[in-house]
């Protein structure tokens, strides 16, 4: 065979194999596996006006911010890039102001949100009374809360995700430590 015969050949054979009708579809844009701790609790021990029931696998401290005030703790969970933060005040005839406050500082992700669903939450055995704030869509705080006695203690608290607020990508984050929000407020109660 000569090189024009090798050639031709080589074309019919490309030509053959290169006309099949493969149907190509992209790989749809996939997202880390996330593994999650086993969930187990432990008691909050502080010098504080309240107790409650937080993860073993999260951490708290005192906030340390130029802002804070007595009792203001964050609890962190650091796999997930998570942070809890929890404020104090004492009532002193400002009820009224301190949850005025706290819904307007959930509702102002209402501009990334798609939705705010309110929950009241009560509690009448421990004395603990507040509202739950569910935030979905592209909020830099999928969850808000704050609870009282109605008389002397009020502590606001807000959950953050320390990365771009994406929903359905955070989605298994969020769901996996709002049972721990929810476990730390029907634990919660008042000293």
């Amino acid at each position: 065979m000569n090189l024009r015969q090798i050639t031709i050949l080589l074309l019919i054979s490309f030509f053959i194999f290169a006309c099949k009708s493969n149907t190509y579809s992209p790989k749809p844009r996939g997202y880390f596996r996330i593994e999650f701790p086993e969930k187990k609790y432990q008691s909050f021990t502080a010098n504080a006006p309240f107790s409650f029931k937080y993860p073993v696998y999260s951490k708290i401290q005192k906030d340390k911010s130029a802002n804070a005030e007595p009792h203001w703790y964050n609890i962190t969970i650091p796999e997930n890039n998570v942070s809890i933060h929890l404020s104090y005040k004492k009532i002193d005839n400002n009820l009224n102001i301190l949850t005025e406050d706290s819904r307007e500082l959930a509702y102002k992700h209402s501009i990334k949100a798609s939705a705010i669903n309110e929950k009241l939450y009560l509690n009448h055995e421990e004395n603990v009374f507040g509202t739950i704030y569910e935030i979905t869509g592209n909020a830099a705080s999928p969850f808000q809360f704050h609870l009282t006695d109605s008389t002397k203690n009020f502590i606001r608290g807000s959950f953050y995700i320390k990365e771009h607020p994406n929903y359905d990508s955070l989605k298994p984050v969020i769901e996996f430590v709002e049972e721990d929000i929810y476990h730390l407020i029907e634990t919660f109660s008042w000293k």
